[in-house]
């Protein structure tokens, strides 16, 4: 028997976001600055051991039902599909975010040991501007990823594209038709104030409504049913060329139906990916804390979740980690 585990506002908890690493293959200038980031020493970072007791503790008392591995870049962390079997018994919906550099390689172990969806992560096609944004010439592989996750099976397979004005919002309609001839679900993000530089303004964020209409004016589109829970709104190609979605999150935020919760590669809980508090659940398991003790910590964060992130708010408070150390 599971309890729910509910916010102040009545939200319920049923998502968990697991970074199992920092550290990344990539120096996107989204993620990091410009000198790198200094990487947690391995002994900070939870040890499968740990993750399995923490994600276990949520989908039994809980009733968490999807589990989803970020970083950092998930596929650097060693023996990956070990942890990946240990999650996948406690029968939830199992998914990745990843640059895609290693799925050539790592992807049929992933989907044997019980992965079932993968997201990867692609903000340009173009081969100058890729190498500018990652610092890394690594495009092709990234593209050889994705056809191999959609060759070992996995499905839906998802691009996650973070549009940001005057950087790549010119290859909108390029990705949307590279979505369509791949057979994977493009899904733009709208820019947000999480990148490593802290140079983020509303001017940079290019709109859902704009993606959709640039999308919308050369193939006719419309809209999924409502989202519930899930980050992103979803268009249907009328052609049957398959499906888009965009996460708006700054122009049409969804903090009301928000169900995630997230535990940073050193075994830090947040509530949310804008928080500013942070529950160290690593000391307490160390301790030797017991489920009930690990459990009450939880639920009072969880408690103590707030409203919205205030984005475009004057009392918006920036996170101090950037989106690599908190994971996404």
């Amino acid at each position: 028997m599971t309890a729910d585990l509910v916010d102040s506002f009545g939200r319920i908890v049923r998502d968990l976001r697991i970074a199992v690493t920092d550290r990344c293959n990539f120096r996107c200038t989204y993620c990091m600055p410009a000198e790198g980031l200094q990487w947690l020493p391995r002994e900070e970072i939870l040890s499968f051991e740990e993750i399995e007791r923490i994600a276990a503790l949520l989908v039994r008392r809980y009733g968490v039902e999807g589990i989803r591995l970020t970083g950092g870049e998930p596929t650097v962390r060693a023996h990956l599909p070990v942890l990946v079997e240990k999650l996948a018994a406690l029968g939830v919906d199992l998914s990745m975010t990843t640059n895609g550099t290693s799925l050539r390689l790592l992807a049929a172990d992933l989907r044997a040991a019980g992965l079932r969806r993968v997201n990867v992560s692609l903000d340009t096609l173009h081969r100058e501007r890729f190498s500018e944004m990652t610092r890394r010439d690594e495009l092709d592989r990234v593209l050889d990823g994705i056809d191999a996750a959609v060759e070992a099976g996995f499905s839906p397979v998802k691009v996650n594209v973070v549009i940001e004005r005057g950087v790549n919002d010119g290859e909108v309609l390029d990705l949307a038709v590279f979505g369509r001839e791949r057979g994977v679900e493009i899904r733009f993000i709208e820019f947000m104030p999480l990148d490593a530089q802290g140079e983020w303004d509303r001017s940079k964020v290019l709109s859902q409504d704009e993606i959709v209409a640039t999308i919308g004016a050369s193939f006719p589109i419309e809209r999924m049913p409502a989202r519930g829970a899930a980050p992103a709104d979803r268009w249907r190609y009328l052609d049957g060329g398959g499906t888009i979605g965009v996460i708006p999150t700054v122009t049409h935020a969804f903090c009301g139906d928000c169900d995630r919760v997230r535990i940073t590669a050193d075994g830090q809980f947040r509530t949310c990916l804008f928080a500013v508090d942070e529950i160290d659940l690593r000391a307490a398991v160390r301790r030797g804390d017991d489920d009930e003790a690990i459990a009450r910590l939880i639920e009072d964060a969880v408690a103590a979740k707030w409203a919205g992130h205030q984005i475009n708010q004057v009392n918006f408070v920036r996170p101090t980690r950037s989106m690599s150390q908190i994971g996404g």
